[in-house]
């Protein structure tokens, strides 16, 4: 969220939010580093940036496991949740070609996963 926030502000760099809560501990971080490459980059590319439910990261890694056999972290599951909404807002279509960086083993998450049910 901290990098979305900067986004939709027109900000330059990040403000991290105090007392953060996800399980997708990869992007609870207290600060990002390059925050501001990573702006640049994103706005540059005419790119936009994505906040998803805690719910729905969950979810997302769940389809990586069904659908293409990856047990996913949930930072990965976070991605498939923000493409599910880009291509609702019609951002995406849902016939372009799109590729998602699965960069997180879920084995690194499995406490998590086993806390979750």
């Amino acid at each position: 969220a901290p990098m979305v926030n900067a986004f939709n502000s027109g900000a330059e760099f990040a403000e991290p939010i105090a007392n953060a809560q996800t399980d997708a501990f990869g992007l609870r971080v207290p600060g990002a580093v390059g925050d501001f490459l990573i702006l640049r980059a994103v706005r540059e590319s005419g790119g936009t940036a994505v906040a998803v439910e805690e719910a729905a990261i969950f979810d997302g890694a769940s389809t990586l496991g069904k659908t293409e056999g990856i047990f996913a972290a949930p930072e990965s599951g976070a991605v498939v949740a923000a493409l599910r909404i880009l291509v609702g807002e019609g951002v995406i279509g849902k016939d372009e070609r799109t590729v998602l960086f699965d960069t997180g083993s879920g084995a690194k998450s499995a406490e998590v996963y086993a806390n979750r049910g």
